[in-house]
């Protein structure tokens, strides 16, 4: 298996706001996705509607290899964000995209997202979540909106924060 052939977990920039049109494409075709999503409600004729919208525009996560990934750029305007330091495509580590997703792929719970440059200032210690609807889930603990929160981070790309959670339920990792 070479490099080009190793499913690994991409984030892409898809223009045009059609993350959603790659991501039905991608469910439809077995390709691994995730887009950060939150519940908006909207009110039409008197009517409140819940909708689920991307949080960020023209972002899309895949888990799969370069192979697939042009075949897709022939389809879809889509490109790899790049790592600024390197020159290469961002590449999100496994352990660290399945935390992000189950902090910001839980639509039932308040989450907060915030850029890397929101979290500097309030770096804390490394936790573990150890029980509850978040339990496993690793990151750093903050203080946001005077409140203890867990967040996840996509190195240099994206950070998403849990509500609330207490003390007792988390344990250190230093």
């Amino acid at each position: 298996m070479t490099a080009s052939d190793a499913p690994y977990w991409y984030a892409l920039r898809v223009t045009y706001s059609r993350e959603m049109i790659v991501k039905e494409y991608c469910d439809a075709n077995q390709i691994i996705n995730f887009i950060p999503l939150e519940q908006r409600v909207y009110e039409k004729n008197g009517i409140k509607i819940k909708k689920l919208e991307p949080v960020i525009r023209n972002l899309i996560f895949l888990r799969t290899n370069r192979t697939h990934i042009s075949k897709l750029k022939e389809r879809f305007p889509v490109r790899y964000i790049i790592d600024k330091g390197t020159g290469d495509p961002i590449i999100v580590p496994e352990k660290q995209m399945l935390h992000f997703i189950a902090v910001a792929g839980n639509y039932e719970q308040q989450v907060v997202f915030l850029s890397p440059d929101e979290l500097k200032a309030k770096i804390g210690s490394r936790v573990r979540v150890r029980d509850g609807v978040f339990k496993g889930v690793e990151g750093i603990l903050v203080k946001i909106r005077n409140n203890k929160r867990v967040v996840v981070q996509i190195e240099g790309l994206l950070v998403v924060a849990t509500h609330y959670i207490h003390p007792s339920l988390l344990e250190s990792l230093e």
